[in-house]
């Protein structure tokens, strides 16, 4: 008995491994598929000479399959186990697409307050967008400064403009000369 397999998927894709069972025997063979890890699914062809398993999740890992076939009488010589393996390519994913969207000076509330209406008109119309705003405090700037503007800066974006906090993220970028955003 042989069982074969693709050497390599990618992460997600479906396996198929199928038996070659040499048998002439007037019995019915009974096949027993197990899979690890114990992640792997198999999601189609159990009790038969071929399975498909899902690899989702699995990336670099390698899925394999054991088969035990036996014809029912019980007799230790009727029953033939094989395994075959492959393994899971986790797909690269082109990195993300990183873009300077504004930086400016902060010198008024009201003028930050429209910069940020930009930044949630562009997430409203980018819905898969994240946005990343680094703030720097002035070097003259009081303590905690910088707190307070991303404080500030979350509220606005998220209570008046309804962007989802999971979509901001701040990064306290030091000092500058005087408080300023880069988004």
């Amino acid at each position: 008995m042989n069982i074969s397999a693709p050497v390599s998927v990618n992460d997600g894709d479906l396996i198929t491994f199928t038996s070659d069972v040499a048998y002439s025997g007037p019995e019915a063979l009974n096949y027993a598929w197990t899979v690890t890890p114990s992640e792997a699914r198999i999601v189609s062809g159990a009790g038969t000479a071929t399975i498909t398993v899902d690899s989702t999740g699995l990336g670099n890992q390698k899925v394999t399959a054991t088969l035990v076939v036996d014809n029912g009488s019980g007799d230790a010589m009727c029953r033939q186990r094989a395994m075959a393996s492959t393994n899971i390519v986790l797909k690269k994913l082109p990195p993300p697409e990183c873009k300077a969207f504004d930086q400016f000076q902060s010198v008024a509330f009201d003028d930050d307050k429209a910069r940020f209406d930009n930044l949630a008109i562009e997430l409203q119309n980018a819905p898969d967008a994240q946005a990343y705003i680094i703030i720097y405090a002035g070097k003259n700037s009081r303590t905690g400064q910088a707190d307070l503007l991303a404080r500030r800066t979350m509220d606005y974006l998220v209570n008046a403009r309804g962007v989802d906090t999971g979509r901001i993220t701040i990064i306290s970028g030091g000092y500058r000369d005087s408080d300023f955003f880069e988004i």
